[in-house]
């Protein structure tokens, strides 16, 4: 399948599936065209999350606040899966997640993720504006066309020697990559008693998720969060209508939420803002 990503909302990306349908009859799957607009980093973090539950498949993302200069486009090979999007950094977060499941571990050493990055030779496109359209759209399609020809299956040795078999494909010496940002947790006698995060995406129910992982603030009862006492609860429901709460996602990390309501408005928090956690019972 070829699955599409985008901040594109609408129609734009139709014009993209009808560009890969001329090509080639795989089964589409759109992930999102609702991401932060401009924001590859958030839609990293995202795909970074989503994408590790397909099978084997193709995934073409663009969210491209470069389209029209001189950055690259990518085709990068993770695992079984491959990835086709703008050299912006998007790519390779969701790229180790899908080689080997580990979402956090280093792209380089011993211990690397069976990823390998290309870039393609583009064309001149038809705009400089909508490469969605006019570049990953059309590298997608013949990506798939290339592995299905190539009867690669999953196997990623065959799908490694059949992009390098691609005219226009050509290694990657450094494709940009993101760094999700480390949060600093300060302990006493061993535990958790306070962190220093960031806010890293806000999801369209106003749901604050930070880089905080869940494991330092389960087990509590109460956390304050930017001075402020608040619950931390397993569940929405476990709090009433309209009031806050600190619950772990199901991506891992700490948000800051409002049960039926907005986190973001509640806790005045957007994404890039520092948010401290605090034991209940500590003064720092």
């Amino acid at each position: 399948m070829i699955t599409l990503t985008s901040d594109f909302g609408s129609p734009y990306p139709a014009a993209m599936k009808g560009v890969i349908r001329r090509r080639t009859d795989a089964e589409m799957i759109d992930v999102a065209h609702d991401l932060p607009r401009g924001d590859p980093r958030a839609a990293a973090f995202w795909l970074r999350f989503v994408l590790p539950e397909f099978p084997p498949a193709v995934h073409c993302a663009v969210v491209d606040p470069g389209v029209g200069t001189d950055r690259d486009a990518l085709v990068v090979r993770a695992g079984a899966h491959v990835l086709v999007a703008p050299d912006n950094g998007l790519a390779m977060p969701p790229a180790r997640a899908l080689a080997d499941g580990a979402a956090e571990r280093s792209a380089a050493g011993d211990d690397a993720p069976d990823v390998e990055a290309f870039v393609v030779d583009v064309d001149d496109p038809a705009s400089q504006t909508f490469h969605g359209r006019d570049v990953f759209a059309p590298v997608a399609a013949r990506v798939r066309t290339t592995l299905d020809d190539a009867s690669a299956g999953a196997d990623p040795e065959a799908l490694s020697a059949a992009l390098a078999s691609m005219d226009e494909l050509s290694p990657a010496a450094d494709p940009v990559d993101i760094a999700f940002p480390e949060p600093t947790v300060e302990r006493d006698d061993g535990e958790a008693v306070a962190v220093d995060g960031e806010v890293l995406v806000i999801d369209r129910f106003g749901n604050v998720v930070t880089n905080v992982p869940g494991e330092l603030v389960r087990g509590r009862d109460w956390i304050r969060v930017n001075g402020e006492l608040t619950p931390v609860a397993e569940t929405f429901g476990a709090v009433g209508p309209g009031e806050r709460l600190v619950t772990v996602g199901s991506h891992g990390y700490v948000e800051c939420d409002v049960n039926d309501g907005r986190g973001d408005g509640a806790f005045d928090l957007r994404p890039g803002d520092d948010v401290r956690l605090v034991a209940d019972n500590v003064s720092l």
